[in-house]
């Protein structure tokens, strides 16, 4: 994909017209391909007609030129809905994790001026115009402040935040009428959960309230370190941090199996912690929320606009769950579920045993005694397929409710890494001391 400098189309019109002229590209392209199997004597198929390389790549460029919400679709299907995608498809959105073409410098340099006033400069020693990385909202940018502190400066895509709800149902539409998403994928419930997850990431001073708190919360403890939010150089379009320094965490699939497995243990314990103590959880699955730092060990968490308040009852209510996934006890499990929020709709006898068979799998790190060794196991893939057959088979579209998406969406993410990076963690042991008495007794 390339890596290019591009000006963000700001207004619904010129956004619209991308979108369009992607349409007419795919379509032409469709046709090409057509004509290309007749010519060699085939009978042309419409799915290998339109999941041509060009064509996918049509798409991802597109996304990543428009950014925000438009880039993000592609981001949370590639998330939840990957493995219900053809392979091309989800391969190329994947890439749109942590890539984007950066904003040219004129409409960078526009962009500052209007947050922080005419003579921007005069509040930086230095600030370099390439960013360090450019996402679905927003790119990343090192300075430096006039005291010698190396900061990161998130500077947010103009129009984004205007653009959302059109971008969200623009792509959307795009992807059902091209055919590049499956018919039988429910995505409404999770395109109304993109346009309000991107509308609070797109709000910086909300961001940095969430970092400030977390820094709070983890303030004693020394295996996490955050960077620090500089309010007078921020604003809702712009948030300045200090800087932390650190590898990203998938590169550590090259290091010594402690390693692997202690960064791990700190993600899960972390998970635990914002569930149950701090009932805030950071609900963002991408692995470009976290470094290391291989000097001090420490764990660099990044990004808090997916932050998520957890009402005490819903706490309460994985504790129980969690706790009876241990002891297989179903009707426990049943009720715990019900207090999540699922089974609020009409559901047949075998649609809440397919649910309850789901969430039992999603729980065999939880119920393994010992190390549960990621890289040797298929969780993923059964999980994917029993999630394919109750879709399927089972014609049970209830979405989750809100709080269980997200969560269910960064233990999901856990699982990928902790896979990626081999780990071996005795998560079982982890939990524990946040279950109830019944539970560490068994």
């Amino acid at each position: 994909m390339s890596s290019s400098h591009s000006k963000v189309p700001v207004n619904r019109l010129s956004r619209l017209g991308s979108l369009a002229s992607l349409a007419g590209r795919v379509a032409g392209g469709m046709l090409a391909e057509g004509a290309r199997q007749l010519a060699k004597g085939e009978k042309p198929n419409k799915a290998s007609m339109l999941l041509t390389t060009d064509n996918l790549r049509r798409v991802a460029d597109k996304l990543a030129h428009l950014r925000g919400a438009a880039m993000k679709v592609g981001q949370l299907l590639s998330m939840d809905a990957g493995d219900l995608l053809p392979p091309e498809l989800a391969e190329i959105l994947s890439k749109l994790r942590a890539n984007a073409n950066p904003m040219p410098p004129k409409q960078l340099t526009q962009v500052l001026r209007t947050e922080l006033g005419e003579n921007w400069l005069t509040h930086f020693s230095d600030f370099q115009f390439v960013p360090l990385a450019a996402a679905s909202i927003g790119q990343v940018h090192l300075a430096h402040h006039d005291d010698g502190r190396k900061l990161a400066v998130k500077i947010q895509y103009p129009g984004v935040k205007n653009s959302i709800d059109g971008d969200v149902d623009n792509v959307a539409t795009l992807l059902r009428v091209s055919g590049l998403l499956p018919a039988s994928v429910d995505y409404q419930g999770l395109l109304q959960e993109a346009k309000q997850q991107l509308k609070q990431e797109a709000d910086y001073t909300r961001e940095a309230g969430f970092l400030q708190r977390y820094q709070q919360l983890l303030a004693s403890d020394n295996r996490y370190v955050l960077p620090q939010a500089l309010p007078e150089l921020s604003s809702t379009n712009l948030l300045t941090m200090t800087y932390v320094d650190g590898v990203p965490i998938e590169s550590l699939q090259h290091e010594p199996q402690p390693v692997r497995d202690r960064v791990m243990q700190q993600l899960f314990t972390l998970l635990f912690r914002e569930l149950f103590d701090f009932k805030l959880v950071q609900t963002d699955p991408n692995f470009a929320n976290y470094l290391y730092n291989k000097d001090t060990a420490q764990l660099v968490l990044l990004d808090f606009g997916a932050c998520r308040d957890y009402p005490i009852k819903i706490s309460n209510a994985y504790r129980n769950l969690f706790t009876a996934a241990i002891q297989q006890d179903s009707e426990a499990q049943e009720q715990a579920l019900t207090d999540i929020g699922f089974f609020s709709q009409h559901i047949l006898p075998a649609q809440k045993q397919a649910v309850l068979a789901l969430v039992q799998l999603a729980c065999e790190p939880f119920q393994h005694r010992g190390e549960f060794d990621f890289g040797q196991t298929d969780l993923a893939s059964r999980l994917r397929d029993a999630g394919t057959k109750l879709s399927m088979q089972q014609n049970y579209w209830h979405t989750p409710p809100a709080d269980a998406l997200f969560l269910h969406r960064k233990i999901a993410g856990l699982y990928l890494l902790a896979a990626r990076l081999q780990a071996r963690v005795n998560v079982r042991a982890l939990l524990k001391p946040y279950l109830t008495a019944a539970a560490v007794n068994t």
